[in-house]
């Protein structure tokens, strides 16, 4: 049985716990009111640009052709980028993105393209830790780009992607992640980086229709189309990266604030205990007293 030297020994720990804990949630809080504004007010910007860009598409001539929209027929290797984080403390949010990672691969990708290797491209260190474990080869792999998270990095993380793709090493290109909903809720997800799915780019899910609108394009579709591409494919990557470090402030926070409040349901049920025991000890020490003083009688 514990004795109240443990117990208030283990008082004090858990108090210690709940101040980190609590400290922790303040910094989540602080740094997912940056990552939320952050995601919030790109929504808007590549929305419009992939909007766009798939009217285009889908109004140009035929005889247009990118390397980066043109589906390859036989499928060799599959690049497979996935996001997480570089720390822990976030409940399940690693977790769950490496779950519908490897489901994915062993489900669908083994499905569509039997014949395939995939590659992994893990940023974060959990991620890296994750598929260290695994058998798939690493192509390349980034730690500790949250915190200084810029677009320039995007641009260093694809550049030698695109340049591998291009050259026939890397056949498609896919992401995971996990899109941030609300402050409590965040989901895995994933989507075709390369080639370009101009069906999954249209956000309204409504089927395009050629419009008959006088647009004056300068220079022209295609030129527009051979500039804002290479952008689209930067911006959804961006898009992702921005949504992971949203969510993962999010998962952070919520798991900090649930262990706060675990912390204070312990801390009043090892009070309870403690103040029985020692009342138990107090009852036991006045009977002793009472009956010692009986028998003198």
């Amino acid at each position: 049985m514990a004795t109240l030297r443990d117990i208030r020994q283990r008082i004090q720990s858990v108090i210690s716990i709940q101040k980190i804990t609590q400290a922790m949630k303040m910094v989540a809080t602080a740094k997912l009111r940056r990552a939320q504004n952050q995601v919030e007010s790109s929504r808007p910007y590549f929305q419009k640009l992939r909007e766009d860009i798939t009217t285009l598409l889908m109004t140009v001539e035929d005889d247009f052709s990118h390397p980066f929209v043109q589906k390859r027929d036989n499928i060799r290797n599959i690049a497979v980028i996935v996001i997480a984080s570089d720390r822990g403390m976030c409940g399940s949010f690693n977790s769950n993105i490496f779950k519908q990672t490897i489901t994915e691969i062993t489900g669908n990708y083994a499905n569509l393209y039997p014949d395939a290797t995939i590659h992994i491209i893990p940023i974060g260190k959990k991620t890296v830790s994750f598929f260290n474990r695994h058998p798939y080869p690493i192509l390349n792999s980034y730690i500790n780009i949250a915190d200084q998270l810029k677009f320039e990095l995007v641009q260093d993380i694809l550049k030698p992607l695109e340049e591998k793709y291009l050259d026939g090493e890397i056949d498609a290109i896919f992401v995971h992640y996990s899109k941030f909903i609300s402050p409590v809720k965040q989901e895995p997800d994933s989507f075709q980086l390369l080639p370009i799915d101009i069906k999954s780019q249209d956000i309204n899910k409504q089927p395009h229709k050629k419009q008959n609108i006088n647009f004056i394009f300068e220079p022209n579709k295609k030129d527009i189309l051979l500039n804002l591409i290479p952008r689209l494919i930067d911006s959804n990557f961006w898009s992702a990266m921005l949504e992971t470090t949203a969510a993962e402030h999010a998962a952070r926070r919520t798991a900090m604030n649930n262990a706060t409040t675990n912390a204070g349901d312990l801390i009043r049920a090892l009070n309870l205990t403690y103040n029985n025991i020692r009342q138990a000890n107090i009852t036991k020490e006045i009977i002793e007293i009472v009956s010692a003083a009986n028998a003198q009688e």
